[in-house]
């Protein structure tokens, strides 16, 4: 039969599903299918794993035709087996693989450590919504265990309601998003700053300088907690800024604290041809320059009013609030040429909800209460470059764009 004209396979066709397993080595695949050579086969599929330095290789093969040709590749393919101290095991069937079912996501599960315990819950959950779990790949073994599950035979929403109560009871992160060419499509990612980005309140650095630092972080964390209105807590917070040297500024800016995995999580989005912003409900005083250290695309914060070279305890320009960040984000997603549907905010307190809200994923980091409960999926980790996996990027692309750049500081 010419290559013009291959053969056909149908759910009817009968087939043989070749199991390989044992300890791993090079050129155990290609032996394999040199093997199967001989018989004129035709590969439906094929899946490999290697744990630890032991492989599983399965390939789901045509049956060959002749009378005792499934005999005689039985038992060839036992005796190649053999001769490399490999098990083997032929199951013969009819068709391919059953199809998978309507609506397919992906659903990534972080763990520190991952346990089997909850392992086993979510596996469950994923069941109990008449999911199917078709493929599990392992995307990181540090600084967390992250695990992707690939699901089909239930829609996406009510698969992430469901894991997202199951997390939150097991304490693991789990995000579910859509499968399909979007999810590895290109994005934009848009973060909060404080406590987000950096380690720090902004304000409350400031604060420590006029002498009201804690007057003014009792007054930040029941904002960020939802109890009060972000705008009039940020124009009493500042008020109290009032007379400061200019000068403190520069200090400040040399105060901030980069959250671990912030440079890693840039980086290699940028490599990868992502674009990355902030909005803040701080000052553009500090994230202009975060902006340039970062190589970020798009930054935009409150502005601090400066004059005759002091704080006056105002601030100019538009306020960016909660719906400030979610306006923002729309803005950047317009001037990047990438649908809403295709961002990810990330944040921490109540003013970043409406943005998470309005981006497609939105990620809640070591996030208050209010904001967990609120957002697709939630990282509890101080890493704030797991959130790669969430996007199904793997450590070992993150290492290979470390290793191009140098260590991140």
């Amino acid at each position: 039969m010419s290559a013009s004209q291959p053969r056909q396979t149908t759910d009817a066709a009968p087939t043989l599903l070749v199991k390989i397993f044992g300890k791993d080595r090079p050129g155990i695949t290609a032996g394999l299918f040199d093997t199967l050579a001989a018989y004129s086969l035709d590969v439906i599929d094929i899946e490999q794993v290697v744990t630890r330095g032991r492989i599983v290789l399965c390939a789901l093969v045509t049956s060959p035709g002749g009378d005792g040709a499934e005999g005689a590749l039985r038992a060839t393919v036992h005796s190649w087996a053999e001769s490399l101290k490999l098990q083997a095991e032929i199951i013969s069937g009819t068709g391919d693989n059953r199809p998978r079912g309507s609506g397919r996501s992906h659903v990534t599960v972080l763990g520190h450590p991952l346990s089997a315990e909850s392992t086993a819950a979510i596996a469950a959950r994923i069941t109990s919504t008449g999911g199917n779990i078709d493929r599990i790949f392992r995307l990181a073994k540090y600084p967390v265990t992250a695990v992707e599950f690939a699901v089909s035979g239930t829609e996406t929403e009510p698969l992430r309601t469901a894991l997202a109560t199951e997390a939150a009871e097991i304490g693991v992160d789990v995000a579910v998003v859509s499968a399909g060419l979007h999810h590895r499509a290109q994005r934009l990612i848009v973060m909060d700053v404080d406590s987000t980005l950096i380690q720090d309140e902004v304000i409350e650095l400031f604060a420590a300088h006029a002498g009201c630092e804690e007057q003014v972080a009792e007054v930040t964390a029941r904002a960020m907690a939802g109890e009060l209105d972000f705008e009039q807590s940020l124009h009493a917070r500042v008020a109290l800024l009032a007379g400061l040297d200019a000068s403190v500024v520069d200090k400040v800016r040399t105060e901030v604290r980069l959250t671990p995995g912030a440079r890693t999580l840039i980086r290699t989005l940028k490599r990868l041809g992502y674009q990355v912003g902030v909005v803040s409900g701080g000052f553009t005083q500090v994230t202009d320059a975060l902006k340039e250290q970062l190589g970020l695309d798009f930054a935009s914060a409150n502005t601090l009013e400066i004059v005759d070279g002091r704080l006056t305890g105002r601030v100019v320009g538009e306020i960016v609030d909660r719906a400030g960040k979610a306006r923002l984000l729309r803005r950047f997603a317009a001037e990047a040429g990438v649908p809403l549907s295709q961002t990810v905010a990330i944040g921490d307190g109540a003013n970043d909800l409406d943005m998470l809200n309005a981006a497609g994923l939105g990620v809640a980091f070591n996030a208050k209460p209010v904001v967990r409960r609120a957002a697709d999926t939630a990282v509890n980790v101080p890493f704030l470059d797991t959130v790669l996996y969430l996007l199904g990027i793997t450590r070992e692309e993150v290492e290979e764009v470390e290793g191009a750049e140098g260590p991140s500081v």
